[in-house]
């Protein structure tokens, strides 16, 4: 249940680092939101780290899932390594985490200066393209792939 206060009373203020009470109280509420629709959105946070034996970070993958989809944050490869195939298994990490899941599909978001052709040969599909006009390397793509 929510609290009722005059709107007179409200402010809105600007923050680096959001409060973890606020955070707290945004999730409670999404939570009783969606309940109120029928729905859960199973939002949980978790990542994939492409390392050696010594422990040194080479590569991750960060992602979450919400309601039925899994969404790629983050995809990054050392410079190092990039072209040996490591992108490409950490996506087929993610792909093999949630094969035959609740989940449908697999969305990302990239930048033309990124990644697009990549993705594609991953078998990820453009559902559509925002073109930047005032600077085409930060037009975005977004990818879709289905689990079903």
């Amino acid at each position: 249940m929510g609290l009722w206060v005059p709107m007179s009373v409200l402010s809105i203020t600007y923050t680096d680092k959001p409060d973890e009470d606020a955070n707290r109280r945004l999730a409670i509420g999404h939570e009783e939101y969606e309940h109120e629709h029928g729905v859960e959105i199973d939002y949980r946070r978790f990542g994939f780290i492409l390392a050696d034996e010594d422990g040194n970070v080479f590569g991750a993958l960060n992602a979450y899932t919400a309601y039925s989809e899994v969404c790629i944050e983050d995809l990054w490869v050392e410079g190092s390594v990039r072209r040996m195939g490591y992108g490409t298994q950490l996506l087929h990490a993610l792909e093999g985490r949630f094969a035959g899941s609740q989940y449908d599909n697999i969305n990302l978001v990239t930048n033309e200066f990124q990644a697009p052709e990549f993705y594609r040969r991953c078998g990820y599909e453009v559902e559509f393209i925002r073109v930047n006009e005032a600077n085409r390397k930060l037009t975005k793509y977004f990818f879709i792939k289905h689990l079903r």
